[in-house]
């Protein structure tokens, strides 16, 4: 999913007392004592072709642009993981 800038921005302009906060309960102070940390996977740097033009778009959208396309693949993988 993208956000528009302009979208971002006025998000970030949103005072904290206007945020309806009714459907998220407070957590506890219990809420930490079973928490994990979860750590994201270690990376591997490899050398890929790409076409042009979806480097173009990825490098468009700002910083991150390669985890973004992780992120496309990933998301790839995991839907079509039980096909084969």
């Amino acid at each position: 999913m993208s956000i528009s800038r302009k979208r971002l921005n006025q998000i970030k302009n949103i005072k904290d007392e206007d945020i309806d906060y009714s459907e998220s309960p407070e957590l506890g102070k219990d809420f930490w004592v079973n928490a994990k940390p979860v750590y994201p996977k270690g990376k591997k740097a490899i050398s890929i072709r790409l076409d042009q033009d979806i480097i173009d778009f990825f490098k468009h959208q700002g910083k991150g642009y390669q985890s973004k396309i992780n992120n496309v693949l990933r998301s790839y993988m995991d839907a079509h993981k039980n096909e084969s």
